[in-house]
């Protein structure tokens, strides 16, 4: 419809040039009207000129509309109303309404877009994109979070976190999986990576979801070994509670007969093993005891604690045993005023187990020397350390050591790390260890 109005005043144009210029010869061979001629003379050059601009701006005007076109840049505005005569121009009109409806289309383009980044950055597992020259196109909060870097721009960025990351990104096939141990310093991360490929303007790009399932791990397995020492102490307690019973009733019956009848060795014999039966279903009972601590702790009772106090606590606990083996003992809080939510009897008892097992490692070691310290990490989260220079851990032990009843001492339980875990994870948090065999351990408390 507009090119049609277009076509139709270019044709009115011109028709009107063309009687112009007749009358004009007209009045020039036919008649001795000079004035008029000349003024139909002029009247022809303004026409011929009005022409020339009309087609001018008509060319301006869409020239300048397929440059934005072009570019994208549907910010530009035609006014219906031409800016010189103030005449309504029926092409620009058409080329506002063009421009309106680019503008709606984009605007409901990028609503779409924020909407869909607000998804994946608030998406509780880690996205990457990446190139395969390994340039990050996309990374969301929680692969941040999960890095603890504030941005990604390739995945050689991820490398201090050890080779096998490095290597799972580069090489992971579109619809696998696989579980990725990253280490970085003293914080352990266990990774979840699904992977699958698309492609985007002839290039391709693989996107990867990364989970953090460190502290899932963890749960299930503390969940399995409380759901086994539940039952194995059901089951233990109800058999030997009876037994224990029997055995008193039986012991009492038979000091009746005894202190009335005159006793023979076979009655001695009978007496004598029910008494052990006695002594040794006691025994057993309670050395059910510290199994059912492992699946009966009580819930945290949550207070601000000053970590400060905390550490003073047990340095003054730990004092006279430092001094009899002649230990350096160094307690430190950085920043001063450092503070934590937790139960403070519960995570006393979990820097007692660490502390006495420091201690114990480090009888026989020259110049001993422990170290506890508070900070705040990378995330700003509270941790605590408690390092010693004792002989350190073994890699295959390294492992074990939170197994519940996993102890390398003659005289230990096993029970002291594995509680200390679970008091731990109760509190939000998560109980790590690093140990560079001959040079130090450190145990790290994450609040």
């Amino acid at each position: 419809m507009v090119f049609r109005r277009f076509r139709l005043l270019i044709i009115l144009r011109v028709l009107f040039l063309t009687g112009t210029i007749a009358l004009g010869l007209y009045l020039l061979f036919e008649t001795s009207y000079i004035a008029s001629t000349i003024v139909c003379g002029l009247l022809v050059l303004y026409q011929v000129f009005a022409l020339i601009h009309f087609l001018e701006k008509t060319r301006r005007d869409v020239a300048h509309f397929l440059s934005s076109i072009k570019y994208g840049d549907f910010t530009e505005t035609f006014s219906p109303v031409a800016p010189r005569d103030g005449k309504q121009d029926t092409l620009r009109e058409a080329f506002h309404e063009v421009m309106m409806d680019f503008q709606k289309v984009r605007m409901e383009h990028e609503q779409q877009y924020r909407y869909l980044q607000t998804i994946v950055q608030h998406i509780g597992s880690g996205i990457l994109v990446y190139d395969r020259e390994g340039r990050v196109d996309l990374v969301n909060n929680a692969a941040k979070r999960i890095f603890g870097l504030p941005t990604i721009r390739n995945i050689d960025s991820l490398s201090h976190f050890g080779p096998e990351l490095l290597e799972t990104l580069r090489t992971i096939g579109p619809g696998k999986r696989r579980i990725v141990k990253a280490a970085d310093e003293d914080d352990l991360l266990q990774l979840a990576i699904d992977a699958t490929e698309f492609r985007r303007g002839g290039q391709r790009f693989t996107l990867v979801s990364i989970q953090d399932i460190q502290r899932e791990l963890e749960e299930k397995e503390l969940e399995a070994w409380r759901n086994l020492m539940r039952v194995l102490t059901h089951e233990i307690r109800n058999s030997i509670a009876p037994i224990a019973s029997l055995a008193d009733t039986a012991e009492e019956a038979l000091t009746s007969a005894c202190d009335t009848d005159t006793a023979d060795e076979d009655l001695e014999d009978i007496h004598l093993a029910i008494k052990t039966i006695r002594r040794r279903s006691s025994g057993l009972l309670q050395f059910m005891e510290p199994f059912r601590t492992l699946y009966k702790i009580p819930p945290p009772e949550f207070e601000i604690v000053r970590v400060r106090d905390l550490l003073e606590h047990i340095r003054e606990f730990f004092k006279p045993q430092c001094e009899e083996y002649d230990i350096e003992s160094v307690f430190e809080v950085q920043p001063e005023t450092l503070e934590i939510t937790a139960d403070p009897r519960q995570i006393e008892q979990v820097l007692i187990n660490l502390v006495l097992n420091a201690l114990d490692v480090m009888k026989d070691v020259d110049e001993p020397r422990l170290l506890v310290t508070a900070e705040l990490d990378r995330h700003s989260r509270p941790v605590i350390h408690v390092e010693d220079n004792g002989p350190g851990i073994q890699p295959d032990v390294l492992e074990k050591i939170f197994i519940p009843f996993f102890t390398t001492k003659k005289q230990g339980s096993g029970i002291g790390l594995a509680l200390s875990r679970q008091i731990m994870r109760r509190h939000n948090g998560r109980i790590q260890v690093f140990s560079d065999p001959g040079v130090k351990t450190v145990f790290t408390l994450r609040f």
